[in-house]
């Protein structure tokens, strides 16, 4: 079934990615019967796409935040009351991806940490005390 030309339920808001994340989502929802996108902006720093499902928008925002790392908001918006009074609402997932990867080397509150994972939380190794830190996304984003 072919969604209306203007039809949405949310917005996947995808910031400074590359080629391979837009690929990773346009790829997830080819395989999916029940989400499509209707429209497509370009911006400067990333592209939103305009999806058809609430759900698999938040299911897709996890697995980019799984599979990539970054940052994930997501935030939702009063678009209308429908026949019975019930509210209506619009998300918006905003996916960042962080500059750093895994292996690279970050100065972190005066310490060089090297990042070892970044599924869910952010963890690092100090160079020098060999010591295992928890690093805030916000710590990385002040480079």
């Amino acid at each position: 079934m072919l969604p209306r030309a203007n039809y949405f339920q949310g917005i996947l808001q995808l910031r400074d990615v590359n080629d391979e994340v837009i690929a990773f989502v346009r790829n997830q929802i080819r395989k999916r019967d029940d989400a499509a996108i209707t429209k497509t902006v370009k911006l400067p720093n990333g592209l939103d796409f305009y999806i058809t499902s609430q759900k698999f928008i938040r299911i897709l925002g996890k697995k980019l935040k799984e599979s990539f790392g970054g940052e994930l908001k997501v935030s939702s918006k009063l678009h209308t009351r429908n026949r019975q009074g019930k509210d209506l609402y619009r998300i918006n997932v905003l996916f960042r991806l962080l500059k750093y990867k895994v292996g690279n080397v970050a100065d972190i509150r005066g310490e060089e940490i090297r990042i070892i994972s970044m599924r869910g939380k952010i963890f690092g190794k100090n160079i020098k005390t060999g010591k295992r830190v928890t690093i805030r996304s916000s710590d990385l984003k002040q480079d």
